[in-house]
């Protein structure tokens, strides 16, 4: 009998969370790398030629990131990430698709098979909402929780990766409030948004009169988290030139001036930020591989918030709450139906400034989404034009149908199977979409 792809949250007598995930085993059947396998132990596995794909390939026919596959309770989902030469099953081009037993696809040139194995991994979840600041309800930030939870009380290094604004800096104040270190400091050094040549002078100090300029005696960041936490956001424009130095404090935990002659001995935990590839960045001799294998100790990648869509009211509304509103007031049936049709390209920081400007200007805020929706893309992709053009054209098509199936199931008065045949979809089609979408 064949094999089925099973996901889902089990609990177990003491109250603990799991998400348990049916391994899948992948085989390349044809190709290059005809023989090459990989055992899928997490939610979700990467295909491609790219160094941050987890099932690597050398065919040159094959997209840098061609193919998603994401473990879901209804099975394995299989996306086509606008590939250059799509992906096929049985000679059909799949975009999207669930796959629930065994399935052979062909992607460029070469043949891989998916396969459910008997054995189950389970992953833990945080049976929190909330930690430290950050704010989840969904599948996806209650496994960050879990990490955040676990990892917190260790010394391990540790990268967050993600997109812009979605909460990294939020991540590492949670680190550091969740562990020991929480009475010691927390210095934050924004790599982005210092000019590269003062980095060195704010992370490592300097001694007066070590470079022209140099009027005082400077203490620099990592002396001033003795005993605390050092969080380094942007790393991934640290200068090359000044990388060995922060990998042998990683080393060693000592560190030395610009112009001292001798070295100190700190205690210093270090977590670092980027929302750029850092294996691409390695791969094009731009970042060191062992500063990266250093500081990867532990990587904890943040959700783009299209990914968690069951947390966009629930952020929206505590927002609200910040901003000393009535949530209610500001986040009306309409407006919730408009911030869960927009894709927050911004995530959850645009998400934020959008609130504050429902609570302060309401029309113009509702018109502006009403704008980012509507039929003429024009508004919305002044957003989009910043991405790669298969990145914003996934976008935008996902923004059209997310907005498409509030639209349907709006005039439909929430009866799927009436707004189904309204759109000419085969009902467990749109069940799927609504599915995909977080509607």
């Amino acid at each position: 009998m064949e094999k089925t792809q099973v996901t889902e949250i089990v609990r177990h007598t003491d109250g603990s969370e799991f998400l348990r995930l049916q391994q899948v085993h992948v085989t390349v059947q044809r190709g290059p790398d005809k023989g090459k396998k990989f055992v899928m132990e997490a939610p979700r596995m990467l295909i491609g030629t790219g160094p941050e794909c987890d099932l690597r390939l050398s065919d040159s026919s094959v997209s840098r990131a061609h193919l998603e596959l994401r473990a879901t309770e209804r099975g394995m989902q299989v996306r086509d990430l606008d590939s250059t030469n799509g992906t096929l099953q049985g000679g059909m081009l799949l975009r999207d698709g669930i796959i629930t037993g065994q399935v052979t696809l062909e992607v460029g040139e070469s043949r891989v098979r998916i396969k459910p194995l008997d054995e189950t991994v389970e992953i833990p979840l945080s049976t929190r909402t909330e930690v430290a600041g950050l704010l989840g309800q969904s599948q996806q930030m209650r496994q960050v929780f879990a990490l955040l939870e676990r990892v917190a009380e260790s010394s391990l290094t540790v990268l967050l990766e993600g997109e812009s604004g979605t909460g990294k800096d939020v991540a590492a104040q949670a680190l550091h409030a969740l562990s020991g270190r929480a009475a010691g400091p927390l210095v934050i050094v924004d790599c982005g948004a210092i000019p590269a040549t003062l980095i060195d002078s704010e992370i490592f100090g300097h001694e007066k009169g070590a470079f022209t300029g140099a009027a005082t005696t400077h203490v620099g960041a990592l002396e001033a988290a003795d005993r605390g936490t050092l969080f380094i956001d942007e790393i991934g424009e640290l200068p090359l030139a000044l990388q060995p130095r922060l990998l042998r404090f990683l080393e060693n935990q000592q560190v030395k001036r610009i112009g001292a002659n001798r070295y100190q001995q700190v205690d210093v935990r270090v977590i670092a930020a980027t929302n750029r590839n850092l294996l691409a960045e390695v791969e094009e001799g731009r970042f060191r591989q062992d500063l990266f294998f250093r500081l990867s100790a532990m990587r904890i990648e943040m959700p783009s918030l299209r990914e968690r869509p069951e947390d966009i009211l629930l952020l929206a509304r505590h927002f609200a709450e910040e901003l000393q509103h009535d949530p209610d007031a500001v986040i009306t049936e309409s407006v919730a139906s408009l911030l869960v049709s927009h894709s927050w390209p911004g995530n959850v920081r645009e998400l934020r400034n959008m609130v504050e400007r429902l609570a302060l200007l309401p029309e113009l805020a509702v018109r502006d989404l009403e704008g980012e929706l509507a039929a003429d893309p024009q508004p919305h992709l002044g957003s989009l034009a910043r991405l790669p053009f298969h990145e914003a054209r996934r976008r935008w098509q996902d923004l059209f149908e997310r907005q498409y199936l509030s639209v349907h199931i709006a005039q439909s008065n929430g009866k799927v199977a009436q707004a189904a045949q309204q759109a000419g979809l085969p009902r467990q089609t749109f069940y799927r979409l609504m599915h995909r979408h977080g509607i």
